[in-house]
């Protein structure tokens, strides 16, 4: 698909994320990460593959504290959302109300991500 209908033939996966990153948004009284678009939320970093291409609209993803370039934060940022206002993210979907399995919008270069509200005292 990508060589057939990418501007990039070759782009290979994703640039912006490594299996095993993590990230924790919190809502409270001192913080409010929903409307930062989880800047500074990175908690543990995975391994980059090599050889990576950005594109024009991935490369500030993944620098100075911002974890999600556009199309993921469109596809995650509603169950996102949901979570921090602690809510059921998918009532009947998913095995546990408090996860959800969603995917970036990018049709060659997917990502899949593991969206779980967490209680905190």
């Amino acid at each position: 698909m990508q060589e057939q209908f990418c501007a990039i033939p070759q782009s290979g996966k994703c640039p912006c994320y490594n299996v095993g990153d993590e990230f924790i948004l919190c809502r409270n009284d001192e913080r409010d990460d929903f409307w930062h678009m989880g800047a500074g939320t990175l908690v543990k970093s995975g391994e980059p593959d090599e050889d990576l291409i950005h594109s024009p609209g991935t490369a500030h993803a993944g620098a100075d504290g911002v974890p999600f370039c556009s199309e993921a934060w469109d596809a995650v940022s509603r169950y996102i959302y949901t979570a921090l206002q602690s809510g059921s993210i998918m009532h009947g979907c998913m095995n546990d109300d408090k996860v959800m399995i969603a995917c970036c919008n990018d049709g060659t270069r997917p990502v899949i991500f593991k969206i779980e509200w967490i209680d905190v005292e």
